[in-house]
């Protein structure tokens, strides 16, 4: 069975994008975090991803300047299977990327049942919110950022039900940020 996995960033205010659905506050490149996240991208998966995401991703990654920004990350970016969910696109054009229109938590149910690489959300705060509600999410990466927002979107909005969760491991960069992995508690 495979897992489905959450990796985001975080504002210490609890934001995962600002008040303008922008998070170039979290790209942090010094030699540590672009070791860590390198690391991280080797891990593989199938990349999940909302409408807004998926353009946000597609828009930067396959380009050159990715390419020259952050190499290995983008290499692996583009050759990774993707799957985006969403009712308002026909198409998709990023490489390996499939669209899925409809019941994503069904859709999930059917993947996560079926053998195969696990899979990983990035960014697209209302699929976390809904999948998390649906309790489908087996594992959350957060990143806590130290940057306060004052105004955004909380990786949770919308849930109607409590989460509760159990730290697995943490670990502190000496940009400031702070790795934080979790479990839902049953």
């Amino acid at each position: 069975m495979r897992k489905l996995l959450v990796f985001n960033n975080v504002s210490l205010d609890g934001c995962f994008v600002d008040a303008k659905s922008d998070m170039s506050w979290a790209h942090k490149h010094d030699a540590e975090w672009a070791a860590f996240t390198e690391s991280n991208a080797k891990g593989g998966g199938v990349l999940v991803f909302g409408r807004a995401t998926y353009q946000m991703m597609a828009g930067y990654w396959p380009t050159p300047m990715a390419a020259k920004n952050s190499p290995g990350v983008a290499e692996r970016m583009n050759q990774l299977s993707k799957i985006v969910f969403s009712r308002t696109l026909n198409e998709v054009t990023w490489a390996n990327t499939t669209l899925i229109k409809e019941d994503m938590a069904g859709a999930v149910r059917k993947m996560k049942a079926e053998d195969g690489p696990d899979l990983v959300i990035m960014g697209s705060g209302s699929i976390v919110s809904q999948l998390s509600q649906e309790r489908l999410i087996d594992e959350y990466q957060i990143v806590l950022n130290p940057v306060a927002l004052g105004h955004g979107r909380s990786l949770f909005e919308g849930m109607l039900d409590r989460l509760s969760l159990k730290l697995m491991s943490s670990r502190v960069f000496g940009n400031g940020n702070v790795f934080l992995c979790y479990e839902p508690i049953a």
